[in-house]
């Protein structure tokens, strides 16, 4: 879509999902004006995951210092902000409600429009900011922590769900492998890095690609999760006793798992990518999420762009975790559509679609 001079250009963004405490002033849905993240990693670090409760009262204390930082960073005022956009679907419930109740705070004090957005869309969205906007209709796949799904977008605010995973998400299976090989958290980059060094063979496993049904476009990575962990400690004996742990392994094994589980939960994404544009016409591919940083992916999708000429909308690395610049391009595009809430907008923990 096109800047409306009817439309708030500036626009506060606000991001609490799950741990990463977030602000951005984007202009005109894709300037991003600034972009504040205060990460919760070495609060989680020892628990080798999220805690809900932990999360929650982290974005409590530090959710007005980054509003702050994000706004004096953008140049402005905060009387400049014209609306506020809130990420308020889906995530952990107690995080959701720390953002949300912030973002109707400061739209109700400024007497500003508030907007609901939708997380998982919004990193559909990540790809268009501060590069040229996506032209429809678009083929879009978000890669996360928390979700694997793809979507018919027939413009920035009209998605039709085409595909999600039946069980893990492929970034929790990343962290979850790297937990089994027991890497540092964040587990997902830490295991990149290691498939990425040399001399590691991602053929030296066979590890099962999902594929469900011939014409299903839904994921699955337990399957692939339980096979590494059973490369790694061996097939457990009765009771669940395992016969070895990752302790045992030695670096080059340990590289050698890494990189073929990361090749086989790619191929399985790319997979599912190449049938979902078999059965359409699409001009551009909308590709978010946080695992749309790791490196394997990020080469897969450009080639797989390339191939079938469509236009790529790549997040760059600082868009593709959890953040508010996405938060408030949609939420620009929402208000152009002619869509926003009021002082009623709830948090809740499900997509829309």
């Amino acid at each position: 879509m096109t800047a409306d001079a009817a439309c708030p250009s500036l626009i506060l963004g606000i991001e609490s999902s799950c741990d990463e405490t977030a602000a951005a002033v984007v202009e005109h849905g894709r300037r991003v004006r600034s972009n504040v993240i205060a990460s919760q990693h070495k609060l989680h670090e020892e628990y080798g995951g999220v805690v809900p409760e932990i999360a929650s009262r982290a974005h409590a204390e530090r959710i007005l210092p980054v509003i702050r930082r994000a706004v004096l960073q953008a140049g402005v005022a905060l009387d400049d902000i014209e609306a506020v956009a809130v990420g308020n679907r889906p995530g952990l419930i107690g995080s959701l409600l720390v953002g949300v109740s912030a973002g109707k705070a400061l739209a109700w004090a400024l007497g500003v429009p508030i907007i609901g957005v939708d997380h998982v869309h919004a990193h559909l969205h990540a790809g268009v900011l501060d590069a040229p906007p996506a032209e429809f209709p678009a083929l879009g796949l978000v890669v996360s922590g928390g979700h694997t799904s793809m979507y018919r977008c027939e413009s920035a605010v009209s998605l039709t769900r085409l595909g999600s995973t039946i069980d893990d998400a492929v970034g929790e299976a990343f962290d979850k492998v790297a937990t089994i090989l027991g890497l540092p958290y964040p587990g997902g980059p830490s295991l990149d890095r290691l498939a990425q060094e040399p001399g590691a063979d991602d053929r030296a496993h066979t590890f099962p690609i999902s594929r469900l049904s011939r014409d299903s476009l839904d994921f699955s990575f337990s399957g692939l999760k339980t096979a590494v962990l059973y490369a790694v400690r061996g097939v457990p004996a009765r009771g669940g006793v395992f016969e070895r742990d990752a302790a045992d392994l030695t670096d080059s094994q340990r590289r050698d798992i890494a990189a073929g589980f990361q090749r086989a939960a790619i191929e399985a994404v790319m997979l599912k990518l190449a049938r979902a544009a078999d059965r359409g016409q699409y001009s551009t591919l909308l590709v978010g999420g946080g695992v749309t940083a790791n490196s394997l992916l990020r080469t897969r999708v450009r080639t797989f762009a390339d191939e079938r000429g469509l236009a790529l909308r790549l997040p760059a690395i600082e868009y593709c975790l959890d953040n508010a610049a996405m938060i408030a391009g949609l939420g620009y595009e929402l208000l152009l559509a002619g869509r926003r809430d009021d002082l009623t907008l709830t948090a809740t923990p499900t997509t829309a679609c």
